[in-house]
Order: structure tokens, then C-alpha cells, then sequence
């Protein structure tokens, strides 16, 4: 008999517990419902997701996930922050990028930037991106450099920039207890994005210059993103960002600086990606291996890492850019939950050259409004406790500490460069995901998925590119970069001609028939800019007769088929054929591979979507 309490609410606790086999099988009807005959762990493998890096995400996680005790928020392992009070006293920082060369113009922005929400300034100097050292000057005009950490990109003119900058800390005033941010020395990060050898000298002497002199200054920046825009994965991210730290800890220690105040010199970059569960666990595995190097090298009360977190470059899309916006609220989100200490949200126009000042708004508004409006830092580690996320995080950081150990094995970071190790690596990682998303499994809103052949293209300013030129080095990807490959031979083909690339739709039978496939064959062809045509009412298309006139009409030379698998029992061999007749140079049907006289070729969900537009493209000779 069950005893119902005073209040006469049942508690959950009235309902006995499901066994983790009950589940199963209830799995497994979904499943036989579906046509799938599976049973036991096969049941549940079925429902799971193959990520990088040897990684599986499965559908249901318990309190029997077991994962290493993470620890308390500002103690080691760190997993759960580098700070007791992690984020939630002020929320994160909000660090804005800028690369200007104009000092008059940086300095309006930074301005503009600082008086609505931005708490510190990333700069470029120097080099062809940056603002000259000697303008440095002018750009930071009326910024208060006692309240606004600068961090400095300064790669080709560090010594130069450096010095500038604690000239302006003396001469504005600023006590050296007052000065903030980081140099951002990372010569290794440079050896990567260049070919060039790196020589550690220059951030050992301002390391030691910033440990002896200014407590609140970090002289050198642990840069990730170059791998990530290699095309790496989270773990071989991570792994490479280890290898790096460790390599500047050795040079470091190496010139008299204890392990303790070489570990505070450093500052750690990481890529945030709209996948905000892998960039949550990322984030708190990197904290935790970081932990395990200071505690490796004697000072484990060292190992609580300094985050930087920025929003994805290789996610930015050139075309339909507003959806950027969502991809770095989803990464921003990660980044914010996983702990980072500061945090860029490069604006949605990025990929497309200077943000303008709307960009610049919307991507430090992106931060404030997570903050102040949905309080995501009023929560220490909020997704500490989630099975899902420990276990990632635990997994994450296993592949992560096996690609460490490898490129240690190899002679460390710099020798792993110069040998080719992380480039092959990183190459192969590339195309595993390349071919993802040449096959729409990972899908690009705008670019491969929903595209927009006929939208008016956001313009900007081109900015100029700090790597311009380099020797050798890693190479930056984007995902968007074999389809944009294709829109921009439509693009030039609309502007030879006055008309883009056309393929003729031809609906077979009613609306219920044909209405998801020609959905389907629009969305497929028009990521590659090409502009599908409807025939003047494709209800009506009954016979080769009428499909034939619909695509003289049409002017296209390309054809596909659409209709359900019983119309294209009865119809698609005598449609094909007169759309042949026709003068049609290649005819698809929207479906599953078949034998049908007169189809060419065959579009469905997973076939290689990229090889299928540059062929159409390349049979219509779209140069």
C-alpha cells in the first residue's frame, strides 16, 4: 500500500526506478518500429554519435559514467575553474579584436567599443594588419589604461610594440601594479602560422622582465588557434596547446624562472565553436591537463590555466553572414559556461573583411546580454555534475594527453613542426571533416543547408592579412570553402552571362508526391549557386510531351526528376527520355540509386553533394 503524504503531492520517489535494460528494450521497439533489427548495446550503439578524435556521444548517460573526481572550483585539478569565485563576482571578460592600421580610425572604434560593454582590447600591431608601433600612441588615446587590459598580436615587431606600450604605462601614469593583459609573445604560434623558425629569446627577456616588474602583465601567449584553423580537432587542439606550453616552460625554467612564476606568465587561446557542449568540456579538460603539466614539473598549486576563449574563425561563413551570429551566440554560450576568462566574439562579418561598426555592436553585445540578461555567469561551473559533460570532458581529455605524449615523443612542439607531424595530422583530420561536410552530414545553415543563390552579398572593406606571404606554414580552412568555391563560379558566371547556372525541375504527379524532393533538389543545387526552375506548374507535368516543353521553356540544360518512388515506377524512364530529346545534357532523379533508362545520375541525402555541383557545373562549362 502506498502512504500518500499530508499535502497530498506524490513525490517521484512513489515511482520505481527503470533499469538501464528496461530502456533498452524500449529502444529496441522504437527501432524494429523504424526497420532497424537490433537488440542489447547494439540498440544503443545504433542511437549514437561518432564525433573526432575516436570520441562517441551516446544517447543516455548515469550516475554509473564514471569520470575522475573533478575537484572544487579554483583548486586543482581546475577542472571546474582556475578561480573559487569562477566568473560570477563580474561575469567574464569581454575582450574585443581589432586590426587597424589607421590609428585615428582604431582609436574611434576602441573608444566606442570601451563605452558599451568591452573590458579589454586585443590589438594588432605592426606588420601589415596592425597599427605601427609608433601609432600606438594615438590609437590608444583617452583609454584608461589602468581599468582596460590591452593584449597585443604583435608577432613581427613584439620587442617594438612591447616597449611601446609600457612607455604609454609610464608616461599616462599608470602604476605598474595597475597594468594589465598580456604581450602575447608566441613565437612557436608564429613557426606554425609561418614556416619560420621561432626563437624564444624575446619572451624569455619580457617574461622576465613582466615577473620582476609588472604582477599583472603576462608576457606569453599559448596560441591554439593556429591548429584549429589548420583544421584540427578538439583534442589535437588541446594537445598542441599542451606541447606548446610545455615547450615555453622549459625555456622559461631553462633561464633561472621557477615553475610557479613561469606558469604565471602564460596565457592560454582557445577556439569556442557552436558545438557548445564540446566547447564546455574543452575548455574544462584543458584546465585539468594544464594541472597535471604544473603538478608533473613540481608546483601543482601553479596549474590553474588563464583562458581566452574566441569564437571559431573556420565556422564564419562569407555568404548568408547573419547566421554567424548564431554560431558565435552558441560558442559564446560554450565558452561562458566552460569557464574561459575572457572572451572575443569575432564579428559576423569577419570572413568577409573590416567589421563594420554594427558588427563590432552585435558581437560585444553577444557577451553582455548572455551575462546581464540570461546571468550565465551567475553559475560556477554550471555544467559541473552533467554525466554527459564529465565523461566528455574525461574522454576529451585522454585523446587530447595521447596526441601530447606523441608530439613529445617527436622531439617536442618545434621539432613536431619542422618534421611535418602536425601537419600531416592535421591535414588528415581535414579531410575526414571535409568529407562531412562535401556529404551535408555536418551542415552549413546558408552556405549547404537553406542557401540563398540569389542573395544581395555583404560587402566590406578587405583586411589585409598578417600572414600574407609567409613561407610555408599550416593552412587556414573554413567550412565554407569548397562550396563558396562553387557560388563563386556562379557568381561569375551570372556576371559574364546576366543569369545564373539554371537546372530544370521537373515534379512528377501532385504536390504530395513530389513536394519533399523538390525540396530537397532546390536546397542540394542552389549550394552550389545554382538556380533551380519550375516548369510553369509542375502539377501539370503528366507526360514527356509537356516535361520536354517545360524545359525548352526553362533554357536550362540540366534536369532532375522529383516525385515519389511509385510515379517513378510508372514515369521517370519516359520523363528522362524526352527531357533528353529535349536537348537536356544530364538528367538526375531525386532518390535512391536505381536502374531507370535516361537518368544520368541520382541526388539523395549523404551522397557527395560537392562532386555533384562542380559536375553540373563543369558540364555546363560554368568556368
Amino acid at each position: 500500500m502506498t502512504v500518500q503524504p499530508a499535502d497530498g503531492l506524490s513525490p517521484a520517489a512513489a515511482f520505481p526506478d527503470p533499469s538501464h535494460d528496461q530502456w533498452q528494450s524500449l529502444v529496441e521497439g522504437v527501432l524494429r518500429k523504424s526497420g532497424k533489427e537490433v537488440s542489447g548495446s547494439a540498440a544503443e550503439e545504433a542511437l549514437s554519435t561518432t564525433l573526432e578524435d575516436g570520441l562517441t556521444t551516446r544517447p543516455l548517460y548515469t550516475a554509473h559514467d564514471e569520470s575522475p573526481d573533478t575537484g572544487f572550483p579554483g583548486f586543482a585539478p581546475f577542472t571546474r575553474g582556475s578561480r573559487a569565485g569562477g566568473n560570477a563576482a563580474g561575469g567574464w571578460d569581454v575582450r574585443q579584436r581589432h586590426a587597424l592600421r589607421d590609428p585615428a580610425r582604431l582609436n574611434e572604434a576602441v573608444l566606442g567599443d570601451l563605452e558599451n560593454g568591452v573590458t579589454s582590447l586585443w590589438l594588432t600591431v605592426g606588420g601589415p594588419a596592425g597599427v605601427p608601433v609608433d601609432g600606438l600612441a594615438r590609437a590608444l588615446d583617452g583609454v584608461y589604461l589602468d581599468l582596460a587590459p590591452i593584449a597585443l598580436d604583435a608577432p613581427a615587431d613584439l620587442d617594438a610594440a612591447a616597449t611601446e606600450l609600457l612607455r604609454l604605462y609610464e608616461e599616462r601614469g599608470v602604476a605598474r601594479s595597475q597594468a594589465h593583459g598580456t604581450l602575447g609573445a608566441d613565437p612557436l604560434g608564429h613557426q606554425a602560422r609561418t614556416g619560420v623558425g621561432a626563437d624564444l629569446g624575446a619572451a624569455v627577456r619580457w617574461a622576465q622582465r613582466c615577473d620582476a616588474e609588472y604582477p599583472g602583465l603576462r608576457a606569453v601567449a599559448v596560441d591554439a588557434l593556429p591548429y584549429h584553423e589548420a583544421g584540427g580537432s578538439a583534442a589535437e587542439e588541446l594537445g598542441l596547446s599542451l606541447a606548446t606550453g610545455v615547450a615555453y616552460l622549459r625555456a622559461l625554467t631553462g633561464a633561472g624562472m621557477s615553475v610557479e612564476a613561469a606558469c604565471g606568465q602564460l596565457e592560454f587561446r582557445y577556439a569556442a565553436t557552436a558545438d557548445q557542449f564540446l566547447t564546455i568540456a574543452k575548455l574544462r579538460a584543458a584546465r585539468r591537463l594544464w594541472a597535471r603539466v604544473a603538478e608533473a614539473s613540481g608546483a601543482p598549486a601553479a596549474g590553474a590555466q588563464r583562458q581566452h576563449a574566441v569564437t571559431s574563425p573556420v565556422m564564419m561563413t562569407r555568404r548568408d553572414p547573419w547566421v554567424n551570429m548564431l554560431r558565435t551566440t552558441l560558442a559564446t554560450l560554450g565558452a561562458g559556461v566552460g569557464g574561459a576568462d575572457s572572451v572575443t566574439v569575432l564579428p559576423f562579418d569577419h570572413a568577409l573583411g573590416l567589421p563594420d561598426a554594427f558588427a563590432r555592436r552585435i558581437a560585444r553585445n553577444t557577451s553582455t546580454i548572455l551575462m546581464e540578461e540570461s546571468h550565465l555567469a551567475r553559475v560556477i561551473d554550471p555544467a559541473g555534475g552533467s554525466w554527459y559533460v564529465e565523461r566528455l570532458t574525461d574522454e576529451l581529455a585522454a585523446a587530447a594527453w595521447a596526441f601530447f605524449q606523441e608530439t613529445e615523443r617527436a622531439g617536442g612542439l618545434p621539432a613536431a613542426l619542422r618534421s611535418g607531424l602536425v601537419a600531416e595530422r592535421l591535414t588528415a583530420t581535414w579531410a575526414a571533416r571535409s568529407a562531412k561536410l562535401a556529404h551535408r552530414k555536418e551542415p552549413i545553415t546558408g552556405v549547404s543547408e537553406f542557401p540563398l543563390p540569389g542573395e544581395r552579398p555583404v560587402e566590406r572593406e578587405p583586411a589585409a592579412d598578417a600572414y600574407a606571404g609567409a613561407p610555408g606554414g599550416l593552412p587556414r580552412v573554413r567550412r565554407d570553402e569548397a562550396f563558396e568555391a562553387l557560388r563563386a563560379r556562379s557568381d561569375a558566371h551570372l556576371a559574364a552571362t546576366g543569369s545564373r547556372p539554371k537546372v530544370f525541375i521537373a515534379a512528377l504527379g501532385p504536390a504530395a508526391a513530389h513536394t519533399a524532393r523538390v525540396s530537397f533538389a532546390v536546397n542540394l543545387f542552389g549550394a552550389g549557386g545554382i538556380e533551380a526552375v519550375h516548369g510553369p506548374v509542375p502539377e501539370a507535368i503528366e507526360g514527356g510531351a509537356t516535361a520536354a516543353d517545360a524545359l525548352t521553356a526553362s533554357g536550362a540544360t540540366v534536369a532532375a526528376l522529383c516525385s515519389s518512388d511509385a510515379l517513378y515506377a510508372e514515369q521517370a524512364e519516359r520523363v528522362a527520355g524526352a527531357l533528353k530529346s529535349a536537348g537536356a545534357a544530364q538528367v538526375f532523379l531525386a532518390g535512391r540509386p536505381g536502374e531507370y533508362a535516361g537518368v544520368d545520375s541520382y541526388i539523395f541525402a549523404g551522397c557527395d553533394a560537392v562532386a555533384v555541383l562542380t559536375s553540373v557545373l563543369d558540364r555546363m562549362g560554368v568556368a
